[in-house]
């Protein structure tokens, strides 16, 4: 028996692949046997008596040519309780030992976990479980292609018994592995992603392979953690199950989404389905997304992230040895590993496969107002009316299905919302805008020639079909409905002169794509789901309702591209990428488009917003977890509806959660029918002050998180940010989440609990003032008690950054014209260092044209510069106007702007302020305090 080691001729077993000479790696592998006890790799856990006993079990496996029967107890109880790989995933069934051996499996019933929970599975796969093996490998331009063995049949039925690897070393910090059928081509995911065009020349990584049974290790180069390790189970390819499994070199994992949970995942028997639902986030069930990515810290404070490209159900199990199982239920094994080395490259790079996300309009990242339940265009107009009259900042307004006639889409109710072409008309001239929902079931009952949508559709044959080639029909709001197929470029079409036809009469400027899992109220169809492997496939995931219908369409319906066992992880993303297509032809601008279900790439086209969650405290807090989960996604435009949708908000709880809220990156109040209004018009002068003052901060913030968009859509930096990401080094802040950063500057101490006028925060090594009187405290890396009575939220600037800020309008256009302040929070070194993107705010393209203007603010040695480093003619129309230096430690004898001496003030809080600069953003400048 032997461990990892590179292929030498006396040890044919094992290769270390791009180290090799292709000479060598082109051989063919023998074809003998060698089996590892993976879970000790690397461990030193187990004491020699263990080794020599699993050595003779091998050895006895050796001379049986495999072992057809339970595995020997002997082999069993070597396994730690956490390296157990768990045999017997399905859910429903009672594990019997009968059961377990039957698959050849080790059996040991261990004590049940607390509270009903996943626990240590009693049916687990022993050290010598047949797997395949690596018969060949050879050398590519890109990398390697292997030809993987099995030689006995799996438990799953149509196992495939030759698959083929193949191995890209595509940059010095990605690496692609995929795993396929070798004799026939697979269903894979329709998703454009970058081809290497070379080899990796300089790659972090080592990737080396165990023969038999075949696995993959791999490793940092520069510290030699193991990534990867897949030998600790077998690897499972059936064509409706495919498995496998890989230690980790940590515990603290993120990702992996949608699910509701903390930011960083417990690894403690915790399954992860991924499959779109429709259900208001709860914990322990799959949500409206899926995103097959995680992001993993080691212990060193270096980061690397894995992506699972695969679209069919999928759970992932995680378990504290600590290791980590995919499982999928149709498509091809199709990996991309993210090296970093820090978590910010990861998402970078992540984000270099499947595309960086849109450039938003401005007005997108002001403040949002929707319900379900105005009940008419003149109820939703007052309301709007009644925020301009408090002066209270608002972009957009929006409805909900209400609006339409019949909850058809392209129609509004004549009676109920009449006047709605006039209410838009009113937010235009106000620099306000309009966005209406829309869902994807078309109404099939209506009279034939009376609802141009279904009839069109039907005509080209645009819905999801049965299996018998009829449109397959379900329930949602307007009664029985039809599904286009976003797959057929046909359907978008049509998609688009549906809107067009629409925005004739009621000209919106954003869409809100609900219910586009899809979601169905029926399980399936009116006529249920044929028999059949697509709709009960051999192994179902542990998807919410126990099958792959429940509240959506069959599995077995066909489309376009493929049925939609494959594509129902991509509904929301292709109506997402029609939907801003059509935006973008009506209006000629920045399509703004928000979806419910979500698929990686998905940024690309649309944000996201948080789902039907409820006004209690608890969803508060989850929230802050999901915008940074969402980060990590690719999906910057993201939040939560404030104050609540489900139930009825509390004055206390909906002004905290707009305080958080006003720092959500998409800013929504929204709540459900017959439930008490929550826009903050309703509440008291205090309670409403305090959210028009929240949202005027925000307002004030405009310039530096449109910022933030621009360096998300140029190069994938995150917007919303876990702290971990700018301080990967400290362990305290990986499992933080009731905090987060706008970019590597802005910290964000929001109050979480009812009753409290203090909140507790924590502050990494450094110095932090405060936003608003850039008051200091330099933190050594601990937990600071903070006042925080009703009326304030925490906010304090990281050492080193300069926040561009305007005075703030009641809408983004009313800002847009308005005085900048830059505001400089000096490091202990008096440097600092900060950027600014200007445009239109919405036209398209303007960084690929040149329209913009992008300046560079730097502070060092008491001198401060603005570089214009490319201007426009938008940047012609603002000045910055004041400039405001924290930490200035000693009282300045003068000021010189561009030599000129300047008027200016000093407070004993080390604040530095120079008003009246009158300095149009096209003018480069510096300032000099002495």
């Amino acid at each position: 028996m032997r461990s990892y080691q590179k292929l030498r001729t006396a040890v044919p077993q094992l290769v270390v692949s791009q180290e090799e000479d292709e000479e060598d790696a082109a051989a063919p592998m023998p074809t003998g046997r060698s089996k590892l006890a993976p879970w000790w790799v690397g461990s030193g856990l187990l004491v020699t008596a263990v080794l020599l006993s699993a050595i003779t079990v091998w050895v006895l496996r050796q001379v049986s040519g495999g072992w057809h029967g339970p595995a020997p107890p002997s082999q069993c109880y070597l396994v730690p309780e956490s390296h157990r790989y768990d045999c017997y995933p399905e859910r429903r069934v009672v594990v019997t030992q009968e059961l377990c051996e039957s698959r050849g499996c080790c059996f040991i019933e261990t004590p049940p976990a607390a509270g009903g929970k996943q626990g240590v599975p009693w049916c687990f796969y022993p050290p010598d479980f047949p797997s395949y093996a690596l018969q060949s490998l050879n050398h590519t331009a890109l990398g390697m292609e292997g030809l993987l063995v099995r030689r006995e049949k799996a438990y799953y039925p149509q196992d495939i018994q030759t698959l083929r690897m193949d191995v890209e070393l595509q940059t010095d910090t990605r690496l692609h592995i995929k795993i396929t059928d070798a004799a026939k081509p697979r269903y894979e995911v329709p998703l454009e992603v970058p081809r290497a065009m070379k080899r990796a020349e300089n790659p972090i990584y080592s990737l080396e392979f165990s023969r038999d049974p075949f696995g993959v290790l791999l490793r940092r180069r520069e510290t030699g953690t193991v990534l990867l390790n897949t030998t600790v189970a077998p690897l499972i390819f059936a064509d409706q199950f495919l498995q496998i499994s890989t230690t980790l070199p940590s515990r603290f994992l993120y990702g992996l989404g949608e699910h509701r949970s903390t930011l960083l995942h417990s690894l403690d028997w915790n399954t992860l389905t991924l499959w779109a639902r429709d259900v208001p986030p709860m914990e322990s069930f799959n949500l409206y997304g899926a995103h097959p990515f995680y992001l993993l810290m080691e212990e060193d404070g270096n980061a690397h992230g894995v992506f699972l490209l695969n679209s069919n159900a999928m759970e992932v199990a995680l378990q504290p040895a600590p290791g980590l199982t995919w499982r999928t239920i149709g498509g091809v094994l199709d990996f991309y590993i993210f090296l970093g080395p820090d978590p910010n490259m990861v998402i970078q790079q992540y984000q270099e496969v499947i595309g960086f996300p849109a450039m938003p309009p401005l007005w997108a990242l002001g403040f949002h107002l929707c319900r379900w339940g105005y009940g008419s265009s003149n109820e939703t107009w007052q309301t709007v009316r009644a925020m301009r009259n408090f002066q209270i900042p608002q972009d957009a307004q929006w409805n909900d299905i209400d609006y339409m006639d019949g909850y058809r889409d392209f129609t509004f109710d004549p009676q109920k919302f009449a006047s709605l072409p006039s209410l838009v008309e009113d937010l235009h001239k106000h620099g306000q805008h309009y966005v209406m929902i829309l869902d994807p079931g078309i109404s099939s009952t209506s009279p034939h020639g009376s609802y141009q949508p279904f009839d069109e559709g039907l005509r080209r044959g645009l819905f999801m079909n049965t299996t018998q080639g009829q449109p397959l029909i379900g329930q949602v709001w307007p009664g029985y409905t039809a599904f286009p197929d976003f797959s057929n470029t046909d359907t978008r079409q049509w998609w688009l002169e549906n809107l067009q036809r629409f925005h004739a009469h009621v000209p919106f400027d954003g869409l809100w794509i609900d219910m586009n899992e899809p979601s169905n109220f029926m399980d399936g169809s009116a006529e249920g789901c044929p028999p059949g492997e697509l709709d009960s496939p051999p192994y179902t995931p542990a998807v919410l309702g126990d099958s792959l219908s429940a509240k959506t369409v069959c599995a077995s319906a066909k489309q376009n591209a493929s049925v939609h066992y494959n594509l129902h992880n991509l509904y929301g993303l292709m109506e997402a990428e029609a939907t801003a297509s059509a935006l973008i032809q009506i209006r000629g601008k920045r399509p703004f488009v928000i979806s419910r279900s979500t698929f990686p790439s998905q940024g690309r086209y649309s944000g996201h917003w948080l789902g039907d969650n409820q006004s209690q405290w608890k969803d508060m807090y989850y929230s802050i977890p999901g915008i940074l989960s969402f980060s990590l996604f690719g999906i910057p435009l993201v939040g939560a509806d404030i104050c609540g949708f489900s139930g009825s908000t509390s004055e206390e709880l909906c002004t905290r959660w707009m305080q958080l809220g006003a720092f959500y990156p998409f800013a929504r109040n929204h709540n459900s029918q017959n439930e008490k209004a929550q826009d903050p018009t309703v509440f008291s002068p205090a309670a409403r002050t305090a959210m028009k003052d929240v949202l005027l901060t925000r307002y004030s913030l405009l310039p530096f998180l449109y910022t933030l968009f621009h360096r998300a859509h140029l190069q994938g930096e995150t917007v919303a940010r876990p702290l971990f990401f700018e301080f990967p080094w400290d362990v305290a802040t990986y499992g933080l989440d009731r905090q987060f950063l706008w970019g590597q500057s802005l910290l964000v101490t929001p109050v979480l609990e009812p009753g409290a006028d203090s909140v507790t925060g924590y502050f990494p090594r450094g110095v932090w003032y405060d936003f608003y009187t850039g008051s200091s405290v330099n933190s050594s890396g601990e937990t600071l008690k903070l006042l925080a009575p009703l009326e304030h939220l925490n906010l304090h600037l990281r050492e080193g950054s300069i926040l561009p800020t305007q005075k703030p309008g009641t809408t983004s256009m009313a800002g847009q014209g308005n005085p900048l302040r830059l505001i400089v929070a000096l490091s202990p070194r008096a440097t600092a260092w900060g950027d600014l993107f200007w445009d239109d705010g919405e036209s398209l393209d303007t960084f690929e044209r040149g329209s913009y203007s992008y300046l560079v603010f730097n502070a060092t040695e008491n001198i401060f510069t603005s570089n214009v480093l490319h201007a426009s003619a938008e940047a012609t129309y603002v000045t910055i106007d004041t400039l405001s230096i924290y930490g200035v430690q000693e009282p300045p004898s003068k000021v010189l702007l561009n030599g000129q001496e300047k008027s200016f003030s000093y407070l004993d809080n080390q604040v530095l302020t120079v008003s009246s600069l009158s300095l149009s953003l096209r003018q480069g400048f510096s300032l000099q305090w002495l």
